[in-house]
């Protein structure tokens, strides 16, 4: 064929480390990853569909190659692998969060030890709380993998409230049935202050809670000011501290 020897072996160099002979320079913005690492990455997700972005991005660094989350997205776009979307945060709710930043990004350690975290949880024995996502591609929502198990009436499940702050944490209590405004007084009532005694709260102690309408509710508004307890509202998304 009288090809150079010298021509082969770079062939063949280039072959071994990107998985292709095309040209390494052509016109416009080159490859972020070479075609072997995005069958890689195709194949990891198919796979294990649940992979997420952030995952793969590490493994590539392991392997010496550094790329961003969106690279990473956009090559499983390309292969039509798609997850479901997040809820769209908008933008009522990004000025909620500066505002809320901007609020409190000066405030000192005393105030962070005299809030009171609270929430309510539920805890499921089958299966998972959170949203999960995979990647498929279009057709496949119903294969196996793509599945995530699930039970009749969703399985045995446990509600608790709790509550914590920065020196340990408070009561915990089992919530049986379904939690009304009344249950959730003689919540307040039983664990309250005891919680504070023990964490040892100073005397201008905050409880936070977030915007539920029990939590809201005349019943509920109440009490508090009949106890003087200072509450601080969980307008936030960030105040949901209980997972």
């Amino acid at each position: 064929m009288k090809v150079p020897r010298s021509s082969v072996q770079t062939t063949v160099r280039e072959y071994k480390h990107h998985g292709t002979t095309q040209p390494s320079y052509r016109s416009g913005r080159g490859r972020f990853l070479s075609p072997r690492d995005e069958r890689t990455l195709v194949q990891k997700v198919q796979i294990n569909p649940r992979t997420t972005a952030k995952d793969l991005v590490k493994m590539l660094e392991e392997t010496g190659t550094n790329v961003s989350i969106s690279t990473v997205k956009q090559v499983l776009y390309h292969h039509n692998l798609k997850a479901r979307k997040k809820p769209l945060l908008q933008n009522r709710h990004k000025k909620a969060r500066l505002r809320f930043a901007t609020a409190h990004g000066d405030k000192d350690r005393t105030f962070w030890r005299n809030v009171l975290w609270s929430d309510e949880t539920k805890i499921k024995l089958f299966g998972h709380n959170d949203h999960r996502y995979v990647w498929r591609k279009k057709g496949e929502v119903s294969k196996l993998k793509n599945i995530i198990p699930n039970v009749k009436h969703g399985g045995d499940s446990i509600m608790l409230w709790a509550c914590f702050a920065a020196g340990g944490t408070g009561a915990l209590h089992k919530i049986d049935g379904i939690m009304r405004m009344d249950n959730y007084v003689d919540i307040l009532k039983q664990h309250l202050k005891t919680s504070v005694r023990k964490l040892k709260l100073g005397r201008k102690w905050v409880l936070q809670m977030d915007n539920d309408p029990k939590h809201t509710s005349k019943v509920v508004t109440k009490w508090l000011k009949e106890n003087k307890v200072k509450v601080w509202s969980g307008h936030h998304k960030a105040l949901s501290s209980i997972l």
